[in-house]
């Protein structure tokens, strides 16, 4: 095998794949008959949604499913919110061990997909480039749509995700927020040069 064939996506069909939804989703989904509407309360304009109306989910990717399920668990924490957008966390292949699967990432990506995008973070090179393999198929995958991978720090960028999407962000903000934390910087120098 050589290395392009280590990242290229694994397919299976739809039929196979694990449950996109569960009991308490299909009852959320049921309820959300009432069209979404803008809410832009503070003169902004990000597009936002009442909680009870479906946002955007989010889905972490790590090497280690460990290390994935810590960083979605330190994004919900952190947003202090009792209702949550919807995080799934995903890490390691289905024959264990390190690394990224892109059933397994289609599976959460279904399972956060509440109508309105998912955007997807990942840590390391190889869970980046499965990401990339899987959103080239997305098709073949059967990827809710719209679904985008963000480019940003791992782990700022899920808790900046997370909480706009909590707070009812659309894809393009939630996708804006985690992005934004490349720019902030950690040290503050006095001296620019």
């Amino acid at each position: 095998m050589d290395r392009r064939d280590a990242h290229r996506a694994e397919v299976i069909p739809i039929s196979a794949a694990p449950s996109a939804t569960t009991p308490g989703q299909q009852d959320a989904e049921a309820a959300q008959d009432t069209p979404d509407t803008p809410d832009t309360a503070d003169g902004g304009e990000t597009p936002t949604r009442p909680s009870g109306h479906g946002r955007v989910g989010v889905v972490l990717v790590s090497q280690s499913e460990e290390l994935a399920s810590a960083v979605g668990t330190l994004a919900v924490a952190l947003g202090g919110n009792a209702d949550p957008a919807p995080v799934a966390t995903t890490g390691g292949r289905l024959a264990d061990g390190p690394g990224a699967s892109a059933v397994l990432i289609a599976a959460a990506a279904r399972r956060v997909d509440q109508g309105h995008g998912v955007a997807v973070l990942a840590d390391l090179g190889g869970a980046v480039e499965t990401v990339q393999a899987l959103l080239a198929e997305a098709d073949e995958h059967g990827l809710p749509f719209p679904v985008r991978l963000a480019d940003a720090p791992f782990v700022e960028g899920a808790v900046a995700a997370v909480a706009t999407a909590t707070a009812g962000g659309d894809l393009t903000a939630v996708l804006d927020a985690a992005e934004e934390m490349y720019r902030q910087r950690k040290i503050q120098g006095s001296a620019e040069g």
